[in-house]
């Protein structure tokens, strides 16, 4: 059997399935369309056995609460996703340049990074990112609420560059060692290379060494910001070290000032002062988050001796 997995509300609404290539002849073999909103994967998975065929029709975004719902999940048969979101970042990363020559991603659902955000916890396969990409995905989803028109992510972030972003102070630590920031634009933690539709955030990271790659933008001018935004595309920004720092590593806690916007994997999270982000080399328990901070002061409250 050929399960297609879809997302209606992918690509802005536009999602096709007809773009599917073979999909007379995967027909013929028998086809199941499912909806993705609202499956139960684990349980979806114990129907399919390792003659059956599984293919994913959704970009980032569908990917990433995919990946999250079947995390852990073992599947006994090739999972294959079509180029058909308004991101396909995920796919380029892993050298899917074409809807005809489809790559088995069962293994690059493995060994994902986590982030903890808001008291939330969850797995990413692109990256995450905090300050400018954070605004732009909330502006992005702000204009989807009011149109069904598509929406090009570089106009609006070219315009936030211009004029309405403003850099913040930061905090970045890696792997305990902590920096500070003045008029940081971005600080993503990636575990691919690309986000945001084509944007080659980290051109030296390596998914399959299962450490995080950071991108730190800050400082500079905001004309000159804006004119080296642009090579970002090319992976070419790391060039200029003045304002660009890349760090490897396995445990990241990045502060701001005040409350931005972050994105998962294209998917905002408003609201926020810190997440902080791991690889599986690092147990949960090893390090706490500030939500785990409160929470243990709390407890100590609790059993503190009374003088």
């Amino acid at each position: 059997m050929n399960y297609i997995l879809y997302n209606p509300k992918s690509n802005n609404e536009h999602n096709d399935l007809n773009i599917i290539p073979g999909k007379a002849d995967l027909e013929k073999l028998g086809v199941r369309q499912i909806c993705l909103i609202g499956l139960d994967v684990p349980q979806f998975c114990q129907l399919l056995t390792a003659d059956d065929r599984v293919i994913i029709c959704g970009g980032d975004g569908t990917l990433h609460h995919f990946a999250n719902d079947a995390y852990g999940v073992e599947f006994p048969c090739p999972i294959f996703v079509i180029r058909s979101g308004t991101g396909n970042d995920f796919l380029n990363d892993i050298g899917q340049t074409d809807n005809e020559h489809l790559v088995d991603i069962r293994e690059y659902l493995k060994d994902l990074p986590t982030v903890e955000v808001n008291g939330k916890k969850l797995r990413y396969i692109n990256g995450v990112g905090f300050g400018l990409d954070g605004a732009v995905c909330e502006e992005v989803d702000k204009v989807k609420a009011r149109t069904d028109k598509k929406v090009n992510y570089t106009t609006v972030a070219l315009k936030f560059l211009a004029y309405k972003y403003k850099g913040r102070k930061a905090k970045v630590t890696v792997d305990g060692v902590t920096r500070e920031y003045t008029d940081v634009w971005v600080a993503s933690a990636m575990k691919g290379r690309y986000y945001g539709g084509g944007m080659m955030v980290s051109p030296t990271q390596d998914r399959g060494t299962g450490k995080i790659s950071v991108m730190v933008m800050h400082g500079g001018s905001r004309l000159k910001v804006l004119t080296i935004f642009p090579s970002i595309f090319k992976g070419n920004h790391i060039k200029h070290t003045e304002i660009v720092e890349i760090f490897e590593g396995d445990d990241v806690t990045v502060e701001f000032d005040i409350p931005c916007a972050l994105q998962i994997d294209g998917e905002t999270e408003s609201n926020v002062l810190t997440y902080r982000s791991y690889s599986n080399n690092v147990a949960p328990t090893a390090a706490h988050t500030p939500f785990e901070c409160a929470e243990e002061a709390e407890k100590n409250e609790e059993t503190a001796p009374t003088v």
